[in-house]
């Protein structure tokens, strides 16, 4: 009898768990402890057991990464931690997930980056921005052309591409003269 009163405890148990999520109309995964959802169009989060810690009331927001998710209010992007507490102010352009303790944001036309506590670190002087991967990111001046910089926001590898991904197992796609190439941390051309 013990056979069947277990899967029996645990479906029931399953079935209680999931029963929330059917008052939404998207349910993400729980990361950092909430999860992101949305209903008719507004987005919040929610804590494991489906309890509404961050309202309904932003019109996107990224799931969570490193404890913290980027969400937006009309055309304006701030971030939250995983408390649901505000850590910069709706007031972006733009706004990505945080990587290696750094977000890329947009603010007058040009980005930087954010720190996890909502301070600036590195200051808005890029056409765009990739996010931090190894300690590097890959980021395009006004030319179009796409470098690398460090954590600190020093250009460690020159603007000389017209394509930069983030870096994996210390070697970088990037795009130069319209070929694919791999480089190292260095900027050495590498071979796959």
């Amino acid at each position: 009898m013990k056979i069947f009163f277990i899967p029996l405890l645990f479906a029931a148990v399953s079935l209680q768990a999931q029963s929330w999520t059917k008052q939404y109309d998207y349910v993400d995964d729980c990361i950092c402890g909430l999860a992101k959802v949305s209903k008719q169009d507004k987005f919040g989060f929610v804590d494991k057991d489906g309890k509404l810690v961050v309202p309904l009331e932003y019109d996107e927001a990224l799931a969570f990464s490193e404890g913290r998710a980027a969400v937006k209010k009309g055309n304006r992007w701030g971030y939250l931690d995983s408390t649901g507490k505000v850590i910069a102010e709706v007031k972006f352009e733009d706004a990505a997930s945080f990587h290696d303790g750094l977000a890329a944001v947009k603010k007058d036309g040009k980005y930087g980056y954010m720190g996890n506590d909502g301070t600036i670190l590195i200051p808005f002087e890029f056409a765009m921005a990739g996010r931090f991967s190894e300690g590097l990111a890959a980021v395009a001046n006004n030319k179009d052309q796409w470098g690398y910089i460090d954590v600190k926001g020093k250009l460690v590898i020159g603007y000389a591409y017209n394509f930069a991904d983030t870096f994996t197992d210390g070697i970088a796609r990037v795009m130069k003269g319209g070929a694919m190439k791999n480089i190292d941390r260095a900027g050495k051309e590498v071979k796959e």
